[in-house]
């Protein structure tokens, strides 16, 4: 394509890659180099395939560039959350429909075996990735009617789970805002800069993998020369990467190679994370040393407290706004801090003088029926993308897919996917912002006591 492509800035700083020590960054890409395959993108789903073609093709040369550094784009600005279940974010509880979440739970659980084998291989530090399981947490009644719901749509999918009274939660977070929560172990918790940072670390090992950070693809043009074994180029500011293969790994940023137009749409969340807490907030707070939870309901707030890196602190995720021009303000920043900060002085009274040190938001990329953007947009080039707010374990699985597909691979790692219908149309972008920000902040409205 000859329009340059722009790359969306992330807004605020995100507290996950903040509390880590130090990290050098791979060289941007300064010179021109040729590949087997070219990855453009290094999250969930850019490195997952790096590593999936790498099995497949160990003496192949990848290349993986990276718009600004690894874990500071979106892939280090998630909550963590690695779900294996459903989790269907326009759904009042998280359900769908039955067989269709039969699939998506054996792709989840397809990826986070990934993952896991990647843990192991590249012995990241014990934080990256905990097989812990999560807590959907209600505040209200109706939250509580949520999870109800949920685990009977549980026990029809024959899944494990285990319903949480206030007294559970009490004993499992310290505080008394909870009135229950539904407990599900098959979802592995992510320090999400750490885990990105670690597995891009251990793929760079590999002498047949380059990474080059703070590179942005300005152009990507396909080859008029008669070429066969290198049909695309990637020019970035100071470099080109000549490749036989392409594969997307940009989510939502697709459409600004020129693909999915008006099929995707993109949604800011929001997080901030306290301060480290001392001896004595500790103590009172009391609870166990590390959980996680979502909320009963979809639109409500997600509350996470880690410990290890960074020291003990708490995270608060809530807040959604629908934002096609993939840019939010730092204003919008500053507010949404103030809101989560009201959501944490309601669930820790306790620890009234405990300030946010970091606030930031993260772009989502959603399809309207709920399927990846993904296949081969062109002739050797194909794309990962529309992770529908599970970029951690969906991202993964796409990146795997999307390898597979490139390398020709017939048997999958993912065997539980099948090829999708393509993202369906949207409606003009002026009518779907008014109506997706009036839609979600009146769903957040109605949360109620679990926002």
């Amino acid at each position: 394509m000859d329009k340059q492509i722009r790359l969306a800035a992330n807004p605020g700083v995100s507290g996950w890659q903040a509390i880590l020590p130090p990290r050098v960054p791979n060289p941007a890409l300064k010179h021109k180099i040729v590949a087997d395959y070219l990855i453009i993108g290094a999250g969930f789903a850019g490195l997952s395939a790096a590593r999936r073609l790498q099995q497949i093709h160990p003496n192949t040369t990848i290349v993986v560039l990276e718009g600004c550094e690894i874990g500071k784009g979106p892939a280090g600005r998630n909550s963590g959350f690695m779900i294996d279940l459903p989790h269907d974010l326009s759904s009042q509880d998280y359900a769908g429909n039955t067989d269709n979440d039969r699939q998506q739970t054996a792709i989840n659980r397809s990826a986070i075996e990934f993952a896991h084998h990647a843990f192991e291989e590249y012995q990241m530090p014990s934080e990256a990735l905990q097989s812990v399981g999560k807590i959907n947490a209600a505040a209200s009644t109706k939250g509580v009617r949520f999870n109800e719901q949920y685990a009977a749509h549980l026990n029809d999918l024959n899944e494990s789970h285990k319903l949480l009274d206030a007294d559970d939660m009490r004993r499992i977070t310290g505080i008394d805002y909870y009135q229950g929560g539904l407990w599900t172990p098959g979802t592995a918790m992510l320090q999400p800069a750490l885990y990105i940072s670690a597995l891009a670390d251990g793929l760079a090992q590999n002498t047949n993998i380059h990474i080059f950070e703070n590179s942005a693809v300005a152009k990507l043009q396909k080859q008029n020369d008669g070429s066969t074994t290198n049909n695309w180029s990637a020019i970035t500011a100071k470099g080109q990467v000549n490749a036989a293969k392409v594969i997307l790994a940009v989510n939502g940023m697709v459409e600004r190679f020129g693909y999915f137009q008006n099929r995707l749409m993109h949604v800011f969340t929001y997080a901030s994370m306290s301060r480290k807490l001392t001896p004595k907030e500790i103590e009172r707070l009391g609870g166990e040393p590390t959980w996680s939870c979502t909320s009963a309901d979809p639109m409500g707030t997600s509350v996470r407290r880690i410990t290890g890196i960074g020291g003990d602190r708490l995270l608060i995720r809530n807040r959604a706004t629908y934002d096609p021009s993939m840019e939010v303000s730092s204003q919008r920043i500053t507010s949404v801090k103030k809101d989560h900060l009201k959501a944490f002085r309601a669930r820790f009274p306790m620890l009234s003088e405990v300030s946010m040190d970091y606030a930031w938001g993260g772009r989502l990329c959603l399809s309207k029926n709920g399927v990846f953007a993904a296949g081969e947009v062109d002739e050797g080039l194909f794309s990962a993308c529309c992770q529908n707010g599970l970029g951690t374990a969906k991202g993964t699985a796409i990146g795997v897919i999307a390898a597979e597909q490139a390398s020709g691979k017939k048997t999958s790692l993912i065997p539980a996917y099948r090829v999708e219908q393509p993202p369906t149309k949207l409606l003009p972008k002026p009518l779907m912002f008014l109506g997706a920000n009036s839609y979600m902040r009146w769903k957040e409205l109605l949360a109620g006591k679990d926002k």
